[in-house]
């Protein structure tokens, strides 16, 4: 498969391309900012009420922003607030955190305001008042005080589209429906029968790489991990189906992260649309929880997994001493085989591939998919001296912690033998939060590693 070392013919996200492409766009920034300025000036006016109140609407918009203005910029607290600014009413800073930047840099908006607050800080986003933590002791705080404190956020865009949703869910609600994902993903299942499906699943769609001349990596892993994901737990078949889940699910993932304007020719406008068309048909996604279970099983188990297997992919080529150390780990495991060396991958191969796991932490390090997390806060607590306030949000900037000096050497080289010097491969640890923590545990964890390693296992054997 020669097109797999042809940097040209390895499809990436924008932000991990070299040179000046190398950079990660928000959609419609620029063609919605005159709109969401107009939209903010009503909300402020809203937000003031109806003091200052005058004959004339001019006036009284005029008025009603200026109180809203200071309200936004100068919130309530009964403590102590992080340094900071609020940005723009309601906008806030938005615009500024969704600026592009570079694969192998700290986020500019982070950066700035670490150089001038510290690492606790708070901001205005996505019309909500929020904190954001580069401090990898408060994140790990903030993890362990889930169901106590706080509890899961998203910004409005993705509860918008779906509603309240079971990602969200806490105490037993969440129990209940992270025991009934793992019993569908968990190691259990993939010992038994997933990783079987997974090994089979990846050779045919490496196979058919093979014959395409140039790969766009991101695009063929999706739609293998798609009709895994979804033909396991949907019974979908992709050349059965009018609509294609896989298209309907691009749409979906664009309107998520978009800027929350229902109005004609917007992404958010067309994502709404897809959702309430399929709420319509009689298919599986009549069934509000399905279509919510479903959601958090194809975000976490196929979109986030694609980009590792992209980005690996990328790395890997351009490290020819990992790629002959992965090399010769796979080629051990072949000639263990002996005369079942066309066998399936086993469940005791698959845990004995330990420069291959060091591969992967490494690249989720790198790779930073998630820029943060979020979590709401049920009531004022304390940080480091701070005062939250009831209903603020905190965001856990994970990446500044991944791609810190004072915890990696050298933390922009991709480097899997730092995974050697006693740092854990599976667990989170204050350092390392790729797959989160505490309650939310990533519950795809093992699934995405098997499958990443599955891929790297055929691909290096098989293909150059």
């Amino acid at each position: 498969m020669a097109a797999m070392n042809d940097h040209d013919g390895v499809g990436v996200p924008a932000r991990w391309l070299s040179g000046n492409s190398r950079r990660r766009h928000c959609d419609e920034l620029d063609a919605t900012k005159t709109l969401l300025l107009l939209v903010a000036a009503t909300a402020t006016a809203k937000v003031a009420g109806n003091r200052g109140k005058v004959d004339d609407g001019g006036c009284n918009l005029k008025m009603g922003f200026g109180l809203g203005s200071r309200r936004w910029s100068n919130p309530n607290c009964n403590g102590k607030l992080p340094p900071g600014a609020m940005g723009l009413p309601l906008i806030g800073d938005t615009f500024e955190f969704f600026a592009s930047h570079s694969l192998y840099e700290i986020s500019p908006f982070i950066s700035k305001r670490v150089a001038r607050y510290g690492p606790l800080f708070r901001v205005g986003l996505f019309g909500e008042k929020m904190v954001v933590s580069t401090d990898p002791e408060t994140n790990y705080s903030i993890f362990r005080n889930e169901n106590q404190d706080l509890m899961l956020w998203h910004f409005g865009t993705l509860e918008d589209i779906i509603g309240e949703n079971l990602l969200a869910s806490h105490g037993s609600i969440h129990r209940y429906t992270r025991n009934l994902v793992l019993r569908m993903v968990g190691s259990e299942s993939l010992k038994v029968k997933l990783l079987h499906e997974m090994d089979v699943a990846t050779q045919r769609h490496l196979r058919s790489w093979a014959t395409d001349g140039r790969v766009h990596v991101i695009d063929a892993s999706q739609k293998m991990l798609l009709e895994l994901v979804a033909g396991k737990f949907l019974s979908y078949n992709e050349s059965k189906q009018a609509k294609k889940l896989g298209e309907n699910y691009k749409t979906f993932k664009d309107g998520r992260v978009s800027l929350p304007l229902n109005i004609p020719g917007t992404t958010f406008h067309a994502c709404m649309q897809v959702f309430e068309e399929t709420k319509k048909e009689d298919t599986f996604l009549n069934d509000t929880n399905v279509v919510k279970l479903l959601f958090g099983l194809v975000l976490a188990g196929y979109e986030s997994t694609s980009q590792a297997i992209t980005l690996v992919t990328k790395l890997i080529s351009e490290h020819p001493n990992v790629l002959a150390e992965l090399t010769k780990e796979h080629k051990a495991i072949l000639e263990n085989r002996g005369l079942s060396e066309n066998s399936d991958i086993t469940w005791e191969e698959y845990k004995s591939m330990t420069f291959t796991h060091m591969v992967i932490n490494e690249t989720i390090r790198l790779s930073n998919i998630v820029p943060g997390i979020f979590r709401k806060v049920m009531k004022d607590m304390q940080i480091n001296g701070y005062t939250i306030p009831k209903g603020w949000i905190i965001m856990a900037a994970l990446p500044v912690v991944h791609l810190s000096a004072d915890k990696y050497e050298n933390p922009f080289v991709f480097n899997p033998w730092r995974w050697q010097k006693g740092k854990e491969l599976n667990a989170g640890s204050k350092t390392f939060m790729g797959f989160g923590i505490g309650v939310r545990l990533c519950v795809v964890a093992e699934f995405k590693n098997v499958q990443m390693a599955v891929y790297l296992h055929h691909l290096v054997t098989k293909y150059k």
